[in-house]
């Protein structure tokens, strides 16, 4: 029981896993084995050109470092593991800073390039960014781009040792590294992974699949005539495979899904065209069972059977993606992003003891079940948390993301469980003393919830904008982070701490509002100014004088669906307190958003809140005149408050930001994201909406945009196909990061009205 209940537990955490999992990296990408690097298709880089930039990026760091240098003969300053784009370029970049560098390659020089179908042209985009570096690049024929290529390292007289393929990695005592391949053993001080994953083939796992004629690379299509041929695979290199193929040969395309949901619209096209012409046979829902002989034994279903089918098949050809050398990568030492390890059980045992403890420190504990805590001595409260906090550290830091929650947890828990400033209103264990313990300097604990606040998303906030707008030079994004911030410390700190008390006390607001006790005594209120209702929950009762009405009704009914109608739900990224910390201090973790059909049903609870938040709220302003609603609307307030402004606003959600992303509140359980996105849903089917991201027809595939999607969208989908981006198919917020990480410039924002694309302008000299 309890092992099933942590595979649910873990399925729900692991949701934000992509198809393809990377190794987990720090800055400058080192892996989680200090002194071993990852960088290329491994980590993330979506084409040669970015590729090629990590090289350089990771030996500037390594070279910067004041032991660079082994300083052993027999110890090389660096091992590089791959001669693709990244590897070579990092080989030449430590070349040029002095570093002693050995290049090892289990195949040719530049092999996945090599791999390509002959004649086939390798881009060099983004033409926006210049390649770095001393590695050629520009748009060319596969051929002459590793001639250039090969030119270079002979020019160079780089050290490479190419059929020699990685075998172990071992870091010793003394920090340097013990590599060892197929034909010998080094030492090294530094070793960088450059290996990529496209030499790692997918395959089927049937029977008959290692035989001669079943291929998993397609070479040289050109050199087939005449021939049965099997194309297994539903993407791009499945599509141009059968097309290339068809032309001089009977091809049929097997893939097990109901439609290919991940192609060009390009190749879309012209596979419908050879499909119609019968050149090529097109068979969905199909698996392959076997290959045997010349035919292959193909099942296929037909809705509500299975029909077992053979096909002639000369030659087969199984194009279904590469997989992640993960057991390798993990041989070595190094973690994957989001792996799930240790024990929840032990998480959840230590972080109850830790209340435990501050139960006894806070020295009101009670007696239970006979049980004496009362006669507990506040030091062993304090021997307690110690002991339990610094278990969950330790087993935290030797990997057991289970700890990490249950830290995470038990901060948030604090932060918001000593806010309730009422006498015996805090949350267990905090009752009776947190508040007070946490309000100093003459300050009450809800003004430093408020300071903690701002501080962490300024800091988070700085961070994320260099991340996005400065380095990558985009006003955008600039602008974006700017917003945010602004309106934190304007909207969300001075004007309530701070601003407010001084329009009444030197009379801003003129004499009648400054001396009128209802407006004066609301200073929590004037959050109102920009939270929205439901937002801002309180909107329109506890005693709201009648300018909080009126501004509270033309905010909620009035200035929001306007700007819905032309920014959609850009509210959410650019003006909101809550999505602002979820942008900032969430943004590091934007990559692990749940994904999926799964998380995005998840989405109906927003929808429940909403019209939750809109029931108790006629509840409470009817309560006076119909006597009846008064216990259900007291009692649906007090149930509002707990569980969503305290549990679904605060805790949770801040929680799971480093295991989850940062819009888990947004995208689950705001009710105000949910009336807006009703709104934009409707404005884009009435064609009246002036907000929806577009797509050109030179996507990639590279997954970069929907990883970096906060509300989980799989922005790729849309762009394959050319498809606008927009409220009534999504959850998009308008962020903009999926423009900006695309490395082929295929995003931008457009409108339904408007058929001209606004491209996002990079700062000048970008």
């Amino acid at each position: 029981m309890l092992s099933r209940l942590k595979q649910s537990i873990d399925a729900v955490l692991s949701s934000g896993d992509m198809p393809t999992r990377r190794p987990e990296l720090r800055a400058h990408f080192e892996s989680s084995v200090a002194g071993l690097y990852v960088i290329g298709d491994l980590a993330g880089a979506p084409v040669i050109k970015y590729a090629m930039a990590q090289g350089v990026e990771v030996i500037e760091h390594i070279a910067a470092k004041p032991d660079a240098k082994s300083g052993g003969a027999n110890v090389y300053d660096l091992l590089i593991a791959g001669a693709g784009a990244a590897g070579l370029n990092a080989a030449l970049a430590a070349q040029e800073r002095g570093l002693r560098a050995l290049v090892l390659e289990k195949n040719k020089i530049a092999n996945t390039i090599e791999d390509f179908p002959d004649g086939k042209w390798v881009y060099a985009e983004p033409d926006s960014s210049p390649p770095k570096g001393k590695l050629w690049l520009d748009g060319a024929r596969k051929e002459d781009l590793i001639a250039r290529w090969k030119q270079i390292v002979r020019e160079n007289r780089l050290e490479i040792r190419t059929e020699e393929g990685l075998a172990s990695v071992e870091k010793q005592r003394d920090g340097n590294f013990v590599v060892r391949s197929d034909k010998g053993e080094y030492r090294a001080r530094r070793v960088i992974l450059a290996t990529g994953q496209r030499g790692n083939p997918r395959k089927l796992g049937v029977r008959g699949e290692d035989r001669e004629g079943v291929y998993h690379r397609l070479y040289s299509p050109r050199h087939y005539h005449d021939k049965d041929i099997l194309v297994v695979g539903g993407g791009n290199s499945a599509v141009e495979a059968a097309l290339v193929l068809s032309e001089q040969n009977r091809v049929r395309l097997s893939y097990r899904g109901g439609e290919l949901a991940r192609i060009f619209k390009d190749n879309e096209r012209k596979l419908n065209e050879a499909v119609a012409q019968k050149r090529i046979e097109l068979i969905l829902n199909s698996n392959v069972n076997e290959f045997s002989g010349k035919f292959a034994a193909l099942e296929i279903d037909r809705g509500g059977h299975r029909e077992a089918r053979s096909v002639p098949c000369d030659y087969a050809f199984v194009l279904i993606g590469a997989e992640l050398p993960v057991k390798f990568l993990k041989s070595l030492g190094i973690r994957m992003e989001n792996e799930w390890n240790g024990r929840p059980l032990r998480a959840i045992v230590f972080s109850f003891s830790l209340l435990l403890g501050l139960w006894f420190f806070g020295g009101h504990a009670t007696d239970v079940a006979g049980i004496p805590f009362s006669a507990v001595p506040s030091k062993v409260g304090v021997l307690l948390v110690a002991h339990m906090l610094g278990g969950l550290l330790w087993f935290g830091w030797r990997g057991d993301r289970y700890a990490w929650l249950g830290v995470s947890f038990l901060a948030w828990y604090t932060i918001y469980g000593v806010k309730s400033p009422g006498a015996g209103e805090e949350f267990w264990p905090f009752r009776h003393w947190g508040f007070q313990f946490f309000s100093f300097l003459g300050r009450p604990a809800t003004f430093w919830y408020t300071v903690l606040y701002t501080v962490l998303m300024t800091g988070f906030g700085f961070q994320a904008l260099k991340r996005w707008g400065i380095d990558r030079r985009d006003r955008f994004q600039i602008w974006r982070y700017v917003s945010l911030l602004s309106f934190q410390w304007i909207f969300f700190f001075l004007i309530p701490e701070f601003l407010f008390q001084w329009a009444v006390k030197y009379q801003w607001v003129g004499a009648q509002l400054a001396n009128d006790p209802q407006f004066a005594g609301q200073a929590w209120r004037s959050y109102g100014l920009i939270y929205a209702w439901p937002l801002f929950f309180y909107s329109f009762f506890y005693d709201p004088h009648k300018i909080w009405i009126l501004w509270g009704v033309f905010l909620t009914f009035i200035l929001i669906p306007l700007f819905v109608l032309f920014q959609g739900k850009r509210y959410c990224s650019w003006i909101c307190g809550c999505g602002g910390l979820a942008e900032t201090f969430g943004d590091r973790w934007r990559h692990l958003a749940p994904k999926g059909r799964t998380s995005m049903r998840w989405e109906w609870m927003n929808l429940a809140i909403l019209i939750f938040a809109a029931v108790v709220t006629a509840a409470m302003l009817f309560k006076d005149a119909l006597a009846w609603l008064r216990a259900p609307a007291l009692f649906g307030l007090d149930t509002y408050h707990l569980y969503v402004d305290i549990w679904l606003v605060g805790i949770l959600p801040v929680t799971l930001y480093p295991f989850l992303g940062g819009k888990v509140w947004c995208r689950y359980w705001c009710p105000l994201a949910k009336l807006m996105h009703l709104f934009s849903a409707m404005y884009t089917r009435m064609r009246v909406s002036r907000f929806r991201i577009v797509a050109n027809d030179k996507c990639i595939g590279c997954t970069e945009c929907t990883r970096n999607c906060q509300v989980g969208i799989d922005v790729m989908s849309y762009a394959l196909k050319q498809q606008p981006l927009d409220n009534a198919t999504s959850s998009c917020i308008g962020c903009g990061i999926c423009v900006s990480v695309c490395p082929m410039d295929v995003l931008s924002f457009g409108s339904a009205a408007d058929a001209k694309l606004v491209q996002i302008q990079p700062m000048p000299g970008a």
